[in-house]
């Protein structure tokens, strides 16, 4: 049974007159399988925000199915397993951390008893020990963050939906919540986030999805979606010299003191590696060039166009 399930989601928006239906999403198909962390990658205005509002209950799609561990997305019960952690999170600013997660605590009618003890955990895990007593209002951008992360955690959901998570945070503050989410996925959490920042999601899916223009182009384990994208292969080999190696093979450059050759396919490998040790040189690797996350995300953005 799948975590998370949406078939044949659309959803248009009217203008502000009322005449002219704005399409945005398309028919998207999806899952995400439990205990994994699965990226929604898009570019601003890609449906990304649309199609999690209409998993959490906040749009209402105009067709289309969502399953929540098999179960309608609709339901209370399916509800009640969703932690959510919107782009800009925003809380009462005179709240005191530990208020405002008692306030999200008392929404879910958790036990009194075990509360406190839930709380305190929380602050802990997210990194605010020592700040739970601050007004709000005086928290920077990454300690609301790891706050919003904590009281979408408050009621021990089975699923997270993350939108943007990494937006506006420095360095450091995407390190830690990198490292966070990670943990959270060893505790057996289903993480589903999305992100227009690909170097956060290449460090850290299982799966992703991308999505253009309210269609889905591109599903997939990351490593079989970048293993299946060989750009080229390099062959770097040395003890050879320069005027030898251009009869083998012209398209090469030297670094580091030894000698890079690119090669379009592996068709050629076997001859220009044997031609290298046939005059004495040295091959020190051969290796395949994989594209990138981002090399796939640009290319379906160019074919999109």
């Amino acid at each position: 049974m799948k975590a998370l399930e949406i078939k044949g989601l659309k959803k248009s928006f009217r203008s502000n007159f009322l005449i002219k239906k704005y399409r945005i999403l398309k028919g998207i198909d999806l899952d995400v399988e439990k205990g994994e962390i699965y990226g929604f990658l898009g570019p601003n205005g890609a449906g990304k925000t649309t199609t999690i509002k209409c998993v959490l209950g906040l749009l209402f799609p105009d067709q289309g199915e969502i399953l929540i561990d098999g179960k309608p997305a609709a339901g209370a019960g399916a509800r009640s397993r969703i932690g959510f952690l919107p782009e800009n999170p925003y809380f009462y600013d005179y709240l005191t951390a530990r208020e405002l997660l008692f306030f999200s605590a008392s929404l879910f009618n958790l036990p009194a008893a075990a509360v406190h003890d839930r709380i305190a955990a929380l602050i802990h895990q997210v990194g605010l020990s020592g700040h739970e007593d601050l007004k709000l209002r005086k928290f920077s951008k990454g300690m609301i963050q790891r706050l919003g992360l904590a009281q979408a955690l408050v009621h021990d959901p089975d699923l997270l939906i993350l939108d943007e998570p990494f937006s506006g945070l420095d360095p450091i503050g995407r390190k830690d919540l990198r490292t966070m989410i990670l943990t959270l996925r060893e505790q057996g959490k289903t993480i589903f986030f999305s992100s227009h920042i690909l170097q956060d999601m290449e460090m850290m899916v299982d799966r992703v999805g991308i999505i253009l223009n309210g269609s889905i182009r591109r599903q997939g384990r990351l490593s079989e979606l970048i293993s299946r994208s060989t750009q080229y292969y390099e062959v770097v080999c040395a003890h050879i010299s320069e005027p030898v190696l251009t009869t083998i093979q012209a398209n090469f450059a030297c670094r580091d003191g030894q000698y890079v050759i690119t090669l379009a396919s592996d068709a050629d490998i076997n001859q220009v590696v044997e031609s290298i040790i046939h005059n004495d040189g040295r091959i020190v690797s051969v290796n395949p060039v994989k594209m990138t996350l981002e090399d796939i995300f640009f290319n379906e953005m160019r074919d999109n166009q």
